[in-house]
């Protein structure tokens, strides 16, 4: 059996439970398949939590929006939903209850890899940290990010400086990434892989709102996130242990 993540894999229908375990096998994942959120309840009554759930959204019984909810609730595993729903508003509610990212039926097995492993590294922080002694905050120029709490503050005395989630989350890339160059794909990725298509400029206008709000904050961080032309965008800058 894999050493890998544990997934979970609440799907009614045998044969897609089946053959997406036997696909994330082959992957290194440790998988454990169910039909419904009575066996999950059982599940989670008598063994670790695993690291992370894909969700079927049409189960009989309680559906999959509902067990999210519950789950979300009770500081549960990050959870990617598996269902035939494919409208905004549906996206949108699934994502508002809780669910970390959202796939499609019919589906791409490779997508939904995808999606996994990015909300894993969301999850549990895989990328390296700018030093490994003081992990939690770190600075650039002014600007210091408290990875911990996802607070930024620039100046003395400090004073906050309030991001969306999604800005929160694209500065978190720069910050733990400084001086690389990160395409949009990359980035697109990393923040929000589960509405990024191949032709998704939303990384774009993210980062233009991400620069006007350090800007408006008086941090000098706001002119280190440079566009590299036909590549992406830098953090020009090295990123140090905040004291």
């Amino acid at each position: 059996m894999s050493e890998g993540p544990t997934i979970v894999v609440v799907e009614d229908d045998g044969d897609i439970r089946t053959q997406l375990a036997a696909y994330l096998e082959g992957e290194g994942f440790r998988v454990i398949g169910l039909d419904g959120g009575a066996s999950l309840d059982r599940q989670l009554a008598v063994a670790p939590a695993p690291d992370l759930i894909v969700l079927d959204w049409m189960l009989p019984g309680e559906d999959g929006l509902s067990i999210c909810r519950r789950l979300r609730e009770a500081g549960g595993p990050p959870v990617v939903m598996l269902t035939a729903k494919d409208e905004d508003i549906d996206r949108v509610l699934g994502l508002e209850m809780g669910a970390d990212d959202y796939v499609s039926k019919p589906f791409n097995p490779r997508v939904l890899l995808a999606r996994i492993r990015a909300v894993l590294r969301r999850a549990h922080g895989t990328v390296a940290r700018a030093d490994a002694a003081d992990p939690e905050t770190l600075a650039v120029a002014d600007l210091v990010v408290d990875l911990a709490a996802r607070r930024v503050t620039t100046g003395e005395p400090a004073a906050e400086i309030a991001l969306t989630s999604a800005e929160y989350d694209l500065l978190h890339c720069f910050v733990t990434r400084p001086q690389r160059v990160l395409s949009r794909d990359q980035l697109l990725d990393w923040t929000r892989g589960r509405s990024a298509d191949a032709f998704d400029r939303t990384i774009d206008v993210q980062v233009s709102r991400l620069r006007h709000k350090l800007d408006a904050g008086g941090s000098a961080a706001a002119a280190l996130l440079k566009t590299v032309r036909n590549a992406g965008y830098i953090l020009a800058a090295p990123v140090r242990p905040a004291p």
